[in-house]
């Protein structure tokens, strides 16, 4: 009885501090951000203060803060919306169809997956450059959708393979031709693995600094992550500015993962025994 109750309390206790290691920093930014500068520099660290919104107030008040709002969204949710809809087709063609050069296709694909993309700045740069398109929106939502897409592409395959082939073959079979069976019995089965994508291609893109660091030298073209870089002055750091700007630029992440969680961790043949 004893190493059975063992057995089921260790996993909890394991559980509840992994909990508060992942959950302590995010907490002590949030306090953070409505701390005052004295409160935050101090070498004790104070739990019990008055909250202000004097970080908030600074960190937007920046000059064109709407405008990096605005820019991450666009780019964002463009680059998002053009891995999908790609992956979905290329997807569906890996996971069903038969054709030469599939295995060298799943190949790359994982080899993409697997490339660090810090490397390839330099070479984004200079094409950019030849091709005067620094300094653009459009193009960091196009590096950010490669960059989005050998992930989106291969979960999305499995995804579409683990869907049975009956499903398609039967409504085949009543009429429908690939394409509607495809938007018909498979798209909608799919809206785990469509959350799932959409989450890490929303988190990569809206958090990523380096490429929009080196192609976008425009404040005009720049996003959020170079916006929190702005409280970094030759006379320190404004770490209440910094916190709170870092609590608004997670927030939209929170929001989206807190709406999208129920379908991703929905079962798919929930879906293929209904109707």
């Amino acid at each position: 009885m004893r190493a059975k109750r063992f057995g089921q309390i260790w996993p909890n206790v394991v559980a509840l501090l992994l909990s508060v290691v992942f959950i302590f920093p995010v907490y002590w930014m949030l306090a953070s951000s409505f701390k005052e500068r004295g409160d935050i520099l101090t070498k004790d660290p104070v739990f019990f203060f008055v909250p202000t919104f004097e970080n908030y107030s600074r960190a937007m008040g920046v000059d064109l803060f709407w405008t990096y709002v605005v820019n991450s969204l666009v780019v964002t949710l463009g680059a998002v919306a053009l891995a999908l809809l790609v992956a979905l087709a290329a997807g569906f063609a890996i996971a069903r169809m038969q054709f030469r050069g599939r295995r060298a296709m799943v190949l790359v694909v994982m080899m993409a997956q697997m490339a660090p993309w810090e490397v390839l700045i330099i070479v984004m740069y200079l094409n950019a450059r030849d091709l005067e398109m620094l300094n653009s929106i459009f193009t960091l939502m196009l590096i950010y959708f490669v960059m989005a897409l050998p992930f989106t592409i291969w979960t999305l395959r499995g995804f579409i393979a683990a869907v049975p082939k009956e499903l398609e073959e039967a409504a085949m079979i009543d009429g429908c031709t690939r394409t509607q069976a495809f938007f018909r019995v498979i798209f909608p089965l799919l809206a785990p693995g469509l959350m799932a994508t959409s989450i890490f291609g929303f988190i990569m893109a809206w958090n990523e600094f380096a490429m929009v660091l080196v192609l976008n030298k425009s404040p005009e073209a720049s996003t959020l992550p170079l916006w929190l870089a702005s409280f970094q002055t030759q006379f320190g750091n404004d770490w209440g500015a910094t916190m709170a700007a870092s609590t608004l630029v997670t927030l939209p992440v929170l929001i989206l993962f807190l709406i999208l969680q129920r379908r991703v961790t929905g079962g798919m043949s929930a879906g293929a025994v209904k109707g």
